[in-house]
């Protein structure tokens, strides 16, 4: 049998060998085709699914609902912008509180500051009084009188003096004058004297008068009295001594 014979046989029968048929289209050509058509078919899926949603009116709702979600947001931002204020408010309101607290305790110690003052005036208005119930004449004397001759001492070597001059008699003229006063003491066992600078102090008194002043008297000297005199034209009309 001839060689070709044989060969054309053996490609006949089932010992032939097996023949493989290959595409002319490529791989990558076949995978850009199928996930073209993958997403064609997705596109008309959720056109189909938008599509039924909007005939049976769910697009619709969920706009619905997002506009009441929305409007609810709203309120909450309008409530929690309301409730800081409300906050901001409180909060001055508080710190209006503090300042109002801290300035009553200043007008209460303000006051009681004013109280003290009263106190001491009441003091010194009571010394006054007492002062005055000295000056009572005690007789119908129709004469300008001495009363109430006083003298403090304020500090070391200074001393404050005050004397009262009455003229008892209803409508009497102004009385113009001159006051002196001499201070007595001791001074190393040895007598002491003196008065008011330049001789003494011009006065002028209608019913009554206060005349008081300050005195420099050295610190070795013990003061024994003081003496006040009235004088009129170089004549003396009331003259008093009053020990200390």
């Amino acid at each position: 049998m001839p060689i070709r014979l044989r060969s054309w046989r053996r490609r006949l029968t089932v010992g032939a060998p097996r023949m493989v048929v290959r595409s002319a289209l490529p791989w990558p050509f076949r995978w850009a085709i199928i996930a073209i058509v993958f997403g064609f078919c997705c596109s008309i899926g959720l056109w189909a699914f938008e599509l039924g949603r909007d005939i049976a009116g769910l697009d619709r709702d969920a706009k619905d609902e997002i506009q009441s979600l929305k409007k609810e947001i709203s309120e909450i931002k309008t409530e929690l912008d309301t409730t800081k204020q409300a906050r901001d408010e409180a909060q001055s309101i508080a710190n209006t509180a503090d300042t109002l607290v801290a300035t009553e305790k200043a007008s209460r110690t303000k006051l009681e500051e004013q109280v003290k003052q009263l106190e001491a005036q009441n003091q010194s208005l009571r010394d006054d009084l007492g002062f005055f119930e000295k000056l009572i004449p005690a007789s119908n004397t129709t004469a300008l009188s001495i009363r109430g001759i006083q003298v403090d001492k304020v500090e070391e070597g200074q001393y404050k003096w005050q004397v009262m001059i009455i003229q008892p008699v209803r409508g009497a003229p102004e009385f113009s004058g001159k006051l002196e006063v001499v201070f007595a003491g001791v001074q190393d066992a040895k007598p002491w004297t003196a008065g008011l600078p330049d001789g003494g102090q011009a006065i002028k008194i209608n019913k009554y008068g206060r005349v008081e002043g300050r005195v420099t008297i050295p610190s070795q000297v013990v003061l024994k009295s003081v003496t006040v005199r009235v004088l009129d034209g170089g004549g003396v009309r009331a003259t008093q001594t009053q020990k200390l």
